[in-house]
């Protein structure tokens, strides 16, 4: 026997022999602290902090996302930057929590055959992506993403915008009665520069209002998904939230 057994407390060499007694000890271990991490969730409202500037989507951008999910954008591009050093240098701050809030579902991702996409929205021009969409080759020579000029043909459909808020707004989405009763204008006129917008940018902060595809006569999907993608990582100053959210939390401390 070595001396360091020989140091121990017998307690602890009996919970060390016996196999039965150590598993109870590991479950009883595990339960506490499960209960301690646990606990606490069941008396709060909401586990995520909301930052200034986050907001849903307009039913255009709404559009956009369904068609990202749609053509299975997602298999190949995250919308999560971590906070590790490599992530934050190649594509910009760390994702916050309070900017998925209202995805549903949400995009983080499990793997990346392409770019993550959580900050894309103003990093390239709406050309660019339409481009991009259309012959991926043609922008990014080494890319083996399929062509998407199909959406550029295909006239965006949306048959009830109206009933897509309400059942989002079921589930936790904060949109108005205003927000669901103007939803089918809303799609309309964010994606059409010579109509009227009326409120939308009062509803909804930072919208951008304009022709995406290069077709003013006419919206189509395309205008609907670079509408999403140039506004992902734009509503929130994710620089000043984070500094407040590490003040909190040391404050806490």
């Amino acid at each position: 026997m070595s001396n360091n057994m020989k140091d121990a407390p017998k307690g602890h060499q009996r919970l060390e022999r016996n196999v039965t007694l150590m598993a109870l000890a590991t479950l009883v271990t595990v339960a506490i602290g499960g209960v301690v991490q646990i606990a606490p969730l069941f008396y709060l409202d909401n586990t995520i902090e909301k930052v200034e500037g986050m907001r849903p989507y307009t039913p255009l951008e709404q559009a956009g996302r369904d068609i990202y999910i749609r053509e299975g954008c997602y298999t190949c591009h995250s919308q999560m930057i971590r906070p590790f050093r490599d992530e934050v240098e190649r594509y910009g701050p760390y994702s916050l929590a309070a900017e998925s809030m209202y995805d549903h579902p949400f995009q983080w991702g499990s793997k990346r055959t392409g770019p993550d996409l959580a900050r894309v929205g103003g990093r390239y021009s709406d050309e660019w992506h339409v481009q991009h969409l259309k012959d991926p080759q043609s922008v990014v020579p080494e890319s083996i993403m399929p062509q998407y000029g199909f959406l550029a043909e295909n006239t965006l459909k949306v048959p009830d915008p109206a009933g897509v808020l309400t059942a989002l707004s079921r589930v936790g989405v904060p949109y108005s009665d205003r927000d669901i009763e103007m939803a089918k204008t809303d799609l309309a006129s964010q994606g059409d520069p010579f109509a009227d917008p009326a409120d939308l940018e009062e509803r909804y902060p930072k919208a951008q209002i304009r022709d995406f595809d290069g077709d003013p006569t006419r919206l189509t999907e395309m205008d609907a998904l670079v509408a999403y993608l140039q506004m992902l990582g734009t509503l929130v100053d994710v620089n000043s939230a984070a500094a407040q959210q590490e003040l909190a939390e040391e404050t806490g401390r």
